[in-house]
């Protein structure tokens, strides 16, 4: 399945949102594209920088925020930033500019140390030197939010080749339980899925999404506000 859109328009623009979609293709373009390999090497997360059984190129306390912004192939940034585009305005929307960029950031270190954590309890040495990069464990906190804020909408995608309407919580909850069932199937293997696509910053990224977005939603109903906060 891949969505085309959420036919939600956002209320205002998304400045924030824009702004993390240019940062990840400026990276992409000027810093990655000129010498694609040292660069992933250099500015990758790798879980044995945490427990320090490796010398990673940069701390793990540096390299967990640069990775974010770090992409594989112009087929995975691609993928990321629609994917970011359709969902993440709307989040925008509903947490205001700040909260949402503080929910992107603090949710993709959820997501980095999830996998870092599974890994090195229930990986191989080999596993945790494969490098972490992507804003995938970032967008899945924004979908994980999407979830609890828009469940009702109807995303327009495309199976096959056919274009459904699908309710966001059925949609973003198979993505969900895709996640999860291929995190657990694959568990850690660095030749797994095409070369260890990180699905548990995947999962920890969609649970701490759907808790931040119930606390933002606890937090509106105290006040008795309904409109989006700042």
């Amino acid at each position: 399945m891949f969505p085309l859109s959420d036919g939600i328009p956002a209320r205002r623009f998304p400045i924030v949102n824009v702004t993390i979609i240019a940062a990840c293709f400026i990276v992409w373009v000027f810093y990655e594209l000129p010498n694609l390999s040292s660069s992933v090497h250099h500015a990758s997360f790798y879980a044995c920088s945490v427990n320090g059984s490796c010398d990673a190129p940069e701390p793990w306390e540096v390299s967990w925020f640069t990775a974010m912004f770090m992409h594989g192939s112009w087929s995975h940034i691609l993928g990321n930033m629609w994917f970011l585009a359709i969902f993440g305005k709307n989040v925008e929307d509903a947490f205001g500019r700040v909260r949402y960029a503080a929910l992107y950031v603090v949710g993709g270190f959820v997501a980095t140390a999830t996998q870092a954590t599974m890994t090195l309890i229930g990986g191989t040495a080999a596993d945790a030197r494969v490098p972490l990069l992507g804003a995938s464990g970032a967008i899945a906190v924004v979908l994980g939010a999407y979830f609890v804020l828009y469940p009702e909408s109807k995303i327009l995608t495309l199976v096959v080749v056919f274009p459904v309407r699908i309710r966001a919580w059925v949609f973003l909850g198979l993505w969900f339980l895709y996640q999860f069932v291929m995190a657990n199937w694959g568990f850690f293997s660095a030749s797994a899925h095409g070369g260890g696509t990180a699905f548990f910053a995947h999962v920890g990224g969609f649970v701490f999404g759907v808790a931040a977005a119930k606390t933002l939603v606890r937090s509106r109903e105290r006040q008795g506000r309904l409109q989006p906060v700042l």
